[in-house]
């Protein structure tokens, strides 16, 4: 009997718009880990007041994992523990030398690219959000930022070039090969992939040009993986 079988269930606590959709990019990497596994999981949604009511209090950010006694935050964190709770499922990494290669790709990806397209649509997130959130958020990110939301992202499409220019070695690479993990995806594939998941969950203007064929083929593969996970209505336009 394998490993898995012998499992509690494991339940996934994860961001939510108004509409009920998911809405973070780091749920999304752990939404994909999941489906690339195997492993059902039972959806536990949350707004933004809500996640500091998990676990007594120990987290401030999603996803958060329980399973068994075992409950904890941090993407990264989590992809590595479903990789030792479930080793007889297919693995997020092919050994030590390509978990460490995926691990610089997320610590590069977020520095140039998750931290850049923040301002783009932080305000569309505040729009999307669940209407009792949205005073928390508005708060907590104008202190953050030192300045209202709509000052922050003022005048958003003058940073959409910049973007586009941060995606280059993503298409360079797709342009020779289906994912990021060459012919199947990998964990890299799942981090790319969980920003356009959160920004077709509140993007009011496009990120990408209409003829970025490239990054085009690489999303609809990635987001018909695994009977289509990606496809989760409602779904804004990603191209212009």
């Amino acid at each position: 009997m394998t490993t898995e079988q012998h499992s509690p269930a494991v339940r996934l606590y994860e961001l939510v718009l108004g509409n009920g959709r998911s809405a973070s990019p780091f749920v999304w990497r752990i939404r994909y880990a999941l489906a690339h596994k195997g492993i059902p999981y039972e959806s536990v949604p949350l707004g933004f007041t809500e996640i500091p009511k998990v676990g007594g209090g120990r987290f401030k950010t999603v996803p958060i994992i329980e399973h068994g006694d075992t409950m904890m935050a941090e993407s990264w964190d989590i992809a590595d523990y479903l990789e030792r709770a479930f080793p007889d499922r297919p693995k997020l990494f092919s050994g030590p030398a390509e978990r460490s290669m995926v691990r610089l790709f997320d610590t590069s990806w977020v520095f140039a690219v998750l931290r850049p397209i923040f301002p783009l649509y932080v305000l569309d997130v505040y729009h999307a959000a669940r209407e009792e959130d949205r005073p928390y958020f508005r708060e907590s990110r104008e202190a953050r930022f030192k300045a209202t939301l709509e000052a922050y992202s003022a005048h958003r499409e003058s940073h959409l070039p910049t973007f586009r220019e941060a995606l280059t070695p993503l298409r360079l690479h797709l342009a020779k090969h289906r994912f990021l993990g060459g012919d199947t995806p990998n964990y890299a594939d799942y981090i790319a992939l969980g920003i356009f998941q959160w920004v077709g969950s509140v993007a009011t203007m496009p990120p990408l040009a209409a003829d970025d064929e490239v990054l085009r083929g690489w999303i609809d593969r990635g987001f018909d993986l695994y009977g289509g996970i990606g496809r989760e209505p409602p779904l804004k336009p990603l191209f212009e």
